[in-house]
This record gives structure tokens, C-alpha cells and sequence, in this order.
């Protein structure tokens, strides 16, 4: 598999910590180039540091906030001209909620649409053209198993990660015989600080770890799941713990769902 992602060229947005971390370091013990976006810069030069450690090739530092998309086209034309090549495009970056529907502000919701939704489309369509002129690519997004069933306290995070599966399902379909791959992957319950950062009605910050995270699959696990996943050809993964039955109850025991997502929030 390492053949695969040697010396290719991985993007990859919400890089300073999390999943986005593990994902680049995972590319990095590949022999991978990386180009590391987030908004903190101290924070990305961190992971930059353990990535070069870990055998990547060149490594970018690039900051950028999700809800500025007006500069990701020539963002992505520097990249190509330092970096050669966008070959791995990985849409990490977002951002979670906790607030009940009747709190939530329309305000916070577009704020998270903007983030989850729009920022990720404008980042992809940046990268998209240089893919299509190279018939070569791979997509990754990163969504949520609330991507495919909605919960209690995250209907704007349920419904921008809905989107994304709209979007990227119809994008994988018109770029199919441009050999650009689209992975678009559903994680249960990961140890991140998602819900700390998460934002309430008020759209700040929690800062309250929720236990299914605190107690989640780590990070790592589901970087390798992703770079097999890739490896494969897989289209769609749903990675996590016993979280992930419930994609398959609703299937086929619908009335089930309801009560089990109340209980599980």
C-alpha cells in the first residue's frame, strides 16, 4: 500500500489536530508530500514537525479559515506551483453543535453550513480543475455516521454533513471517467475534541468532552481504515465501534431509530 502514496501530494484541511493529525502523519509514514491547512498556524507547525519525523516528503504549512473561500483558487494554484501537484485532496475541516432546535439561531446554522458545507465545496472546486487536467485524483471527505441519520443537538451538523453526501455523490459521478475517486467516510464516535469544541445555541465554544468521545476509537485507527479504504477503491466507509449498527436498524426496523438516537446523544 505505501507504493500507493509515495511521494503524492495530500492536502489536507483541519490538520492541526484530531483526525486531520492522524490522517496527515498516516500519509506522511507513506512517504507522502503534505500540505497542511488549518487556522491555527502554531498549532500546524506542530503536526508539521511530527510528519517530517515520520518520513514525509515536503511539507507545507498553509492556514486558511473555512468560512473565507475567496482565496482557495490561488491557494491551490501555489500549491501546484511548489508542491508540483494536487494529488490527495482530504476535506477534514468543520466544526460540530450542541443546541437544541428551538435554541439554535438561524445565525448559528449558517455558520455552520458555511464551515461544514460551503467552505468544503469551495475548496474542492479550487483543487478540482488540476485534477481533471491531470485525469488523476482522489477526494476524500471526511462526514459523520450523523451524515446518514440525524441526532439530537446536532440538526445543523446532521444537516451540513447531509449535504456534503449530496454533493459528493453527484460529483463522483461526473468525474468517474476522469479517474478521480471520491471517499466520502461516515466515522461513529472518535477521541477527538469535536464536542469541546462543538458550538452551543449561542455559538460558542462548549468545552465539555462528551463520553462517547472521550471513550471513542482513537484517531489513528481511523486514519489506516482511510488509507486502506483508498487503496481499495471504496467509495463510502463507516468506521467506529457498535455505533455503527444503527445505519443497519434503521434499514430494516426504521420505527427502532428514533429511540435509540434519544439515548445515545
Amino acid at each position: 500500500m505505501a507504493g500507493l502514496f509515495e511521494g503524492k501530494v495530500a492536502w489536507v484541511t483541519g490538520a492541526s489536530g484530531g483526525i486531520g493529525e492522524a490522517i496527515a502523519l498516516a500519509f506522511a509514514a507513506k512517504g507522502s508530500s503534505l500540505v497542511l491547512s488549518a487556522r491555527s498556524h502554531e498549532s500546524l507547525n506542530k503536526v508539521a514537525g511530527k510528519c517530517k519525523a515520520a518520513g514525509a516528503g515536503n511539507v507545507l504549512i498553509l492556514p486558511l479559515d473555512l468560512t473565507h473561500s475567496d482565496g482557495f483558487q490561488s491557494m491551490a494554484a501555489d500549491i501546484v506551483k511548489q508542491m508540483g501537484a494536487i494529488d490527495i485532496l482530504v476535506n477534514n475541516g468543520g466544526v460540530s453543535q450542541r443546541a437544541l432546535v428551538k435554541d439554535a439561531s438561524i445565525e448559528l446554522y449558517r455558520q455552520i453550513m458555511e464551515i461544514n458545507f460551503f467552505g468544503t465545496v469551495a475548496i474542492t472546486k479550487a483543487v478540482l480543475p488540476y485534477m481533471i487536467a491531470k485525469k488523476s485524483g482522489q477526494i476524500i471527505t471526511i462526514s459523520s455516521l450523523v451524515g446518514k441519520i440525524g441526532s439530537p443537538l446536532r440538526s445543523g451538523y446532521a444537516a451540513s454533513k447531509h449535504a456534503l453526501h449530496g454533493f459528493f455523490d453527484s460529483l463522483r459521478a461526473e468525474v468517474q471517467d476522469e479517474n478521480i475517486k471520491v471517499l466520502m467516510v461516515c466515522p461513529g464516535f472518535i477521541k477527538t475534541n469535536i464536542s469541546v469544541n462543538a458550538l452551543n445555541a449561542a455559538g460558542n465554544k462548549t468545552g465539555k468532552m462528551d463520553k462517547n468521545q472521550e471513550t471513542g476509537m482513537l484517531p489513528t485507527v481511523l486514519a489506516d481504515r482511510i488509507l486502506k479504504a483508498m487503496a481499495a477503491g471504496k467509495q463510502e466507509i463507516y468506521v467506529g465501534g457498535k455505533e455503527r449498527l444503527i445505519l443497519y436498524i434503521k434499514r430494516f426496523f426504521p420505527a427502532l431509530v428514533n429511540g435509540i438516537v434519544r439515548k445515545k446523544h
